[in-house]
Formats: structure tokens, C-alpha cells, sequence
């Protein structure tokens, strides 16, 4: 029988984590003369449940097996946003439990789409607590990818071992070194992002916030206008710049500090986002020009390009009025997401290239049977396993949105509402395609089983699907 102790040991750390974050709130309760009793209450429920999971596993091992690892992934985002909602269940908004949850999952695994209707009265405590969930949902992620799933072979994530003497055994400690310099980054790109934006007209609280959310690539906003609402060329140039900042690789950044002062220019993954948003913007502006012209906006093409792209989800524009084709590309770049190793979602640019390989390799063999083809990407060799890691991770991507928008269809929703619904929770995007869910709606008219179904899209969109799915198989239980 496996040990777990090491597990539930770091679960308590998460949780005393969460539960400390919780103050932070109440800061801002006391500023703005919101005081109430619902951070403090859910802080102590926190820390306490995080204290018996800490001290009752103090004879932990110190170790992390494959098994281990998948399992502390699943419930780390499941425990963190079932406490998380806790101050959403207290707070004088009175959200229901469903809500709640909704809310916190959207948060922790910064999708950004929302159940409140009303922003702008919404208490400032929650609204910074909406923002610090996805915060450290980016940072949780970046952690992730780049220490435990290249370990678990995710989804061809093992292409990004950071080193190939890497075993499970070394997860801890090698989680524990690059960890510490990730947060480092991390936090210095948000606070510079929240300088930018104050330098540049938005209040002190709004800058701290959204630079939380941009960084995060989440995309909560304290308004219902999300970025629009400021109306600002500035503002929404910086957060164009951060964006970017936060859908690039984070150990590109450590690569970079460590001496390699070309990895951005190098980086395929990099160069290709780079191409994937100057295309889009290219054809959406022609295609703009030449059929409404009234609609054209260099301005809002970018920066909501960006946006759908990196799965933040901010908006500018009502960019459902720009027409069909508009739509349809928007909807097919909620699929594809940033870089590998970023805080960014979806199927990822890494993956997108491999197929587009293989592809290729195939039509070649088709037209020269007798030839040998090898595939390489960034000038390695990509042997059969790891393509079929890529497929497999893409075909179960696919099956898995048809299953969850045949569901929400179930539930009431209309196509357009299932479909871009399934689509923004797999992708973890934030609003979806039209007037419910769309740029300028919200998620709160919809029925308490959709909401539920699409937490369960969330949370398999942002762990890379086979994190939660293959603890589900009897044989991964077996010693």
C-alpha cells in the first residue's frame, strides 16, 4: 500500500497557504469600511483543516512516486477551490454553493468566466479575493508544468524535462529550487505590471488586481466592462504587453536570467505564438475593412486577439457584432492557448506544431513509400511514444468538449451557449459566444447543473486532461 502521507503533508501546506492569503482581504475590508466577518471566518476554517493535515503527516517520507504525483495534482485544485469559496459562501453577496464553487474554480484555475452580475457594487475584498485565486492558480500551474507533469508524461509534456537525469524520487526538491525562482519572477512581473498600470490612469486598487489577473492570463476584471471599461489606448497596450509576458515559458525566463540572452528569439514555441497573433490580426482586419468597415478597430482586433488567444479572456469590445467569420476564429483560438510552461491553457502551441509535423510526415510518406522520414522539433528527434502522447492528449481534448457540450444541450442551453461554453471551460478562457455568455455577459442565468458541469471542464481543461482522468482507471491504484 502506497504512502500518502507526503500527499496529505503538502495538501496542509497549500491549505495554511490559502487560508493566510485570506487576510490579505481583509486589509482592504478595513480601507474601504467593508468589514465583515467572512474572510476571517473562512481564513480560521482553512488553517485549521490545513493544520491537522500538516501536523497529523509530519512522518511523511519526503518523497513523491509517479502514483503520488498525479494524485497530489487532482486534489490540490479540488481542495484549493472548495476552500477557496468560503469567503464567496460568508460574504454579504450570499452566493449559493454552487455559485461558490463556480466562482472559486473559475478563479483557482483562471478561467475568468463569472457568476456576478454586478461588479461594480460588488464588496472590494471579494473582488480582490477573485483576484488572488487566480494569481495563484497561474503560479500553481507554472509550478506544475514545469516540475510534475514533464515527470507524469502529460500530454507530451515530458518534452520539457529540465533535465533528463529527472526521476520521480527528485520532485520535491527539485519542485522546491525552481519553484522559488519562478515565484520570483512571477512576482516581479506582476509588480511591474500593476506600476504600468497606475502610471498609466487606473486607481491603486484596480492596478493591484488586474495585474494580479493579467499576469494570470484570468482575466477577472472589477468591472463588467472588463478592460473597456476604461477606455484607455495606454492601458490596454500594457496589458497586450503582459499578456504576452504571461503566455510566454516561464523557464525561458530562468534560461534568460541564467545567462541565455537569446532564448526568446530561439524559442520555437515563442516564435510561433508571435506568428499565430500577427496572422490573426492580419486576417481579422482585412476581413473588417472589406465587408464593415465601421467595425474596424486596430486597437480592439489586437487586443482582443490576444485575449482569446492566451485564454485571459479580458474584453474591449463587443466583438460578437463583427460578424460570423470573427466568431469562428475566435472560437478556434480558444483551442490552441500559449506556451507550454506558461499560465496560459488550451491544447497549447507546442502540441499544435508537433501535429502539424507529423502531419506532414505522413503526406511524404504517402507520396515517397520507400523514404524515411524523421520528425524533429527544435532540432531533436521526437520518437514514436511521445507522438502518440500528443495525439492522444488532442483526440481526448476534442472527445471531451463534444461530451461536455452535448451535455450543457441536455441541460437547456442553446447551441450557441453549450458549444462556446464547452469550449471556454475546456480552454479555461473565460466568456464564450453569445448574448448569456458572451463578452459582456455572465454565467449566473445558467442552470445549477451546467454550472457544475462546466467546473468538471475547468478543472480537466487546466490539469491537462489525463492528471484527473487516470485516477478514474482501477489498474493506476495497483501496486
Amino acid at each position: 500500500m502506497s504512502n500518502y502521507k507526503t500527499v496529505f503533508f503538502t495538501l496542509g501546506i497549500l491549505q495554511i497557504i490559502l487560508g493566510v492569503s485570506m487576510f490579505i482581504p481583509i486589509i482592504a475590508q478595513f480601507v474601504y469600511s467593508e468589514v465583515d466577518s467572512s474572510f476571517f471566518g473562512a481564513s480560521i476554517v482553512t488553517i485549521v483543516f490545513g493544520t491537522l493535515f500538516f501536523l497529523s503527516n509530519l512522518d511523511h517520507d519526503k518523497k513523491l512516486n509517479l502514483q503520488q504525483a498525479f494524485l497530489l495534482t487532482a486534489l490540490s485544485w479540488l481542495n484549493i477551490a472548495i476552500f477557496g469559496s468560503l469567503p464567496f459562501i460568508f460574504s454579504t453577496i450570499e452566493l449559493t454553493i454552487t455559485d461558490a464553487f463556480f466562482e472559486s474554480m473559475s478563479g483557482i484555475t483562471t478561467t475568468g468566466s463569472t457568476i456576478i452580475s454586478n461588479l461594480e457594487n460588488t464588496p472590494k475584498g471579494i473582488l480582490l479575493w477573485r483576484a488572488i485565486l487566480q494569481w495563484l492558480g497561474g503560479i500553481g500551474i507554472i509550478v506544475m508544468a514545469i516540475t510534475l507533469m514533464p515527470i507524469m508524461n502529460v500530454g507530451g509534456m515530458q518534452l520539457f524535462k529540465i533535465s533528463s537525469n529527472d526521476s520521480s524520487e527528485k520532485i520535491l526538491p527539485k519542485s522546491k529550487e525552481i519553484a522559488l525562482r519562478l515565484i520570483y519572477i512571477y512576482f516581479g512581473l506582476t509588480v511591474l505590471c500593476a506600476f504600468t498600470y497606475w502610471i498609466f490612469g487606473m486607481g491603486k486598487f484596480d492596478s493591484l488586481t488586474h495585474s494580479m489577473t493579467t499576469i494570470a492570463t484570468g482575466g477577472f476584471s472589477n468591472y463588467n466592462q472588463s478592460i473597456g471599461y476604461f477606455n484607455s489606448v495606454p492601458i490596454e497596450i500594457s496589458s497586450m504587453i503582459f499578456i504576452i509576458l504571461g503566455s510566454l515559458p516561464f523557464i525561458a525566463y530562468i534560461k534568460f536570467i541564467s545567462g541565455d540572452k537569446k532564448i526568446f528569439l530561439r524559442d520555437i514555441q515563442i516564435k510561433t505564438f508571435i506568428k499565430i497573433i500577427i496572422t490573426t490580426i492580419i486576417i481579422l482586419s482585412i476581413y473588417l475593412l472589406l465587408t464593415n468597415g465601421n467595425e474596424f478597430s486596430l486597437r480592439s482586433i489586437s487586443f482582443n486577439t490576444i485575449s482569446i488567444l492566451t485564454g485571459t479572456g479580458y474584453v474591449s469590445a463587443e466583438f460578437d457584432g463583427w460578424g460570423s467569420f470573427p466568431l469562428t476564429l475566435f472560437f478556434a483560438l480558444m483551442f490552441i492557448g500559449g506556451c507550454a510552461g506558461s499560465t496560459t491553457c488550451g491544447v497549447k502551441i507546442f502540441r499544435v506544431q508537433i501535429l502539424y509535423l507529423f502531419i506532414t510526415n505522413q503526406l511524404k510518406k504517402i507520396i515517397y513509400p520507400k523514404g524515411v522520414f524523421v520528425i524533429k522539433y527544435d532540432q531533436n528527434s521526437v520518437d514514436d511514444k511521445f507522438i502518440a502522447s500528443i495525439i492522444s492528449f488532442i483526440y481526448f481534448y476534442f472527445v471531451i468538449f463534444f461530451i461536455l457540450a452535448a451535455i450543457l444541450s441536455l441541460t437547456g442551453l442553446d447551441f450557441i451557449t453549450a458549444i462556446s461554453g464547452a469550449a471556454t471551460s475546456i480552454s479555461n478562457v473565460g466568456p464564450g459566444l453569445g448574448p448569456i455568455i458572451g463578452p459582456n455577459g455572465d454565467f449566473s442565468s445558467l442552470p445549477d447543473i451546467s454550472k457544475w458541469v462546466l467546473t468538471v471542464g475547468m478543472i480537466l481543461g487546466r490539469l491537462e486532461l489525463f492528471a484527473i482522468l487516470v485516477l478514474f482507471l482501477p489498474s493506476f491504484w495497483r501496486n
